[in-house]
């Protein structure tokens, strides 16, 4: 791909956008927020499909151990999270979407060479092979380790001339270390999708998505009562760990509303960088251009979710 197209690529867009999420959604809480934003978005995005992508975790939650955000392998979190992505569905009313959510990778990638396969991948391959030129790219918000979308880029990397991929992963390329647990579980995918030269939007955690913070009384009173989606949301909040802080951070939204309101995500055109087995960034000017969000109005998309949950 050509620089100057990919950097056409990676302007926000201007109007109703086809989508696939791929989501690890039973990984932690902040999915079932960010995916439940995807779809109430109806007048920006078109979620054609919804991907279960794997996650690990090492323990459970130490308040909550037999809740579902505890994985010992990827495949048992991918799996995990196909059911969650079935219950936030069920919950939003989406019965349709409901047939086209898809399992993911059921491992992580080997190597940087060797694609996973899985139903997810052959889909995304396929939807994106479907996204004419000029109807413009087929968007994927990625919201966990890239293990699925890395592997449809490996097994037909005509893809990248039709899709670009919105990821919610890792640190800003000015912060050290670079990599959280979205990049840390699959490294090599990570180097994929920054390596293969596929329009990329990198939304950042630190400093930038960790801002999203909501709080336990904040979802009592903005989020329990607005339909089914909203007491379900309110449930998983309530039960989650972290809430004996009394807060938390719901990062996924930031790459859902970067497809929304662009403007409350500012963002710059850097580099793509290299990422070091140490986990740190590198720097080579030669590389081809990515988009990466700079900060986020955690303000203005925090309400804009809580005012587009169903009044009854």
């Amino acid at each position: 791909m050509q620089e100057s197209v990919r950097v056409q690529r990676l302007e926000p867009p201007a109007g109703p956008v086809r989508v696939v999420v791929d989501t690890d959604a039973a990984n932690e809480i902040d999915d079932q927020f960010a995916l439940s934003y995807a779809l109430l978005s109806s007048d920006r995005l078109v979620v054609e499909a919804v991907y279960a992508a794997p996650f690990a975790r090492t323990a459970p939650t130490t308040a909550n151990p037999g809740l579902p955000w505890f994985a010992r392998a990827p495949l048992e979190g991918m799996r995990q999270s196909y059911d969650e992505i079935l219950r936030v569905l069920d919950a939003l009313g989406d019965e349709a979407l409901t047939q086209r959510v898809r399992r993911g990778s059921e491992g992580w990638l080997a190597d940087p060479r060797t694609p996973v396969p899985s139903a997810a991948a052959d889909d995304l391959v396929t939807r994106a092979r479907s996204a004419g030129l000029s109807s413009g790219p087929l968007y994927v918000v990625a919201l966990g380790a890239a293990t699925t979308v890395a592997s449809a880029l490996l097994a037909a990397p005509d893809i990248a001339d039709h899709v670009v991929v919105v990821w919610l992963g890792g640190n800003g390329t000015w912060w050290t270390p670079g990599a959280e647990h979205n990049v840390s579980q699959d490294l090599h995918a990570a180097r994929v999708l920054l390596d293969s030269g596929v329009p990329l939007v990198h939304v950042p955690c630190r400093q930038v998505t960790e801002k999203l913070v909501t709080t336990h009384d904040e979802v009592e009173t903005r989020v329990r009562g607005r339909g089914r989606i909203g007491d379900y949301l309110a449930e998983l909040y309530r039960g989650f760990d972290h809430v004996s802080a009394r807060k938390k951070e719901l990062w996924d939204l930031g790459a859902v509303a970067w497809l929304v309101r662009p403007e409350w995500c500012p963002s710059t055109l850097v580099h793509s960088p290299v990422l070091h087995e140490d986990l740190t960034w590198g720097s080579d000017p030669t590389r081809h251009l990515i988009r990466e969000v700079r900060d986020i109005d955690a303000d203005a998309v925090l309400e804009d979710f809580f005012a587009k949950l169903p009044v009854l």
